[in-house]
């Protein structure tokens, strides 16, 4: 854990987080309002609601906006904490409190990198976001990629994992692993959903039931992946506030996956989706 007071706060704050998370997103009034949830895109709105212009991007700058400052601050902190590892200059080096470079932190820059290359060259969106709902998440994702590379800090870096104790050098490559794997199940998903999203262009924009992958077993395998991803961090960090970070994530995806296959269940039928098919764990959840 953090230490200190702060370190108190942000590990109570993320309990409160994985508590409440999964709650608040299986419930339609409080979960987060973007892509196909978004409340600009929805047709059924108030008189009330009608009235108010509440300022929109498209939903492919929102998803920008909710990666970027995430990707950015990640690779920034690896390139500050690289820069002054090798500084001969000692004020320096003593009074920049920045995170050295960690294996987790490597990891996490990916992550966010990946997300973004995907949002801009894979991905194909329709609708727009209200302005503040990706803002918030993208705070969020930002103090997530500094949490990891201060968590993840007094573990070694990709130049010495193999130098390291044994013990350390096999978990690490054992999260290196569940990390790639996640990655590689992640994007392979997204990529279902991306030929879904070509073939509904061509259906006068109505919704394709996901095929494919895990899609028969589960509702948002994409989200599953996701999760082995961050598990995958955590065990390379080694540290409780980056596994409560995993673990709040989970809770935010879980309520997600929820949402995802209720949305399913009321857009297609029983042939094309399943009203047994689980939200996230194939035959469990």
């Amino acid at each position: 854990m953090f230490s200190g007071r702060a370190g108190q706060v942000i590990t109570l704050l993320q309990l409160i987080v994985a508590a409440t998370s999964y709650s608040n997103e299986t419930n339609a009034d409080t979960r987060a309002q973007y892509s196909k949830f978004s409340k600009a895109n929805s047709t059924e709105k108030s008189s009330e609601t009608k009235k108010i212009a509440t300022p929109t991007w498209p939903s492919k700058l929102a998803m920008i906006v909710i990666y970027t400052p995430a990707m950015i601050t990640s690779i920034s902190l690896l390139l500050l904490g690289s820069y002054i590892e090798r500084s001969s200059n000692l004020l320096l080096v003593q009074n920049m409190n920045i995170p050295s470079p960690s294996m987790a932190a490597y990891l996490c820059a990916i992550h966010f990198l990946k997300r973004v290359a995907e949002v801009l060259f894979l991905h194909k969106y329709s609708g727009r976001t209200e302005r503040g709902v990706p803002i918030m998440i993208s705070v969020y994702y930002t103090l997530v990629s500094v949490l990891v590379a201060f968590g993840g800090m007094n573990t070694p870096d990709d130049a010495s994992v193999f130098d390291a104790y044994a013990e350390d050098r096999t978990r690490i490559l054992v999260g290196i692993s569940v990390f790639a794997l996640g990655v590689l199940g992640n994007f392979y998903h997204h990529y279902l959903l991306a030929q879904l999203r070509t073939q509904k262009m061509k259906t006068e924009n109505k919704y394709v039931a996901p095929k494919g992958g895990l899609f028969s077993f589960v509702a948002a395998p994409h989200y599953l992946f996701e999760l082995v991803g961050w598990t995958g961090i955590a065990i390379v960090a080694h540290h409780l506030n980056v596994y409560l970070l995993t673990a709040g994530m989970t809770s935010y995806l879980a309520g997600r996956s929820v949402a995802q296959n209720d949305f399913n269940r009321s857009r297609f039928n029983e042939k094309e989706w399943p009203r047994d098919r689980k939200n996230l764990l194939p035959f469990i959840f």
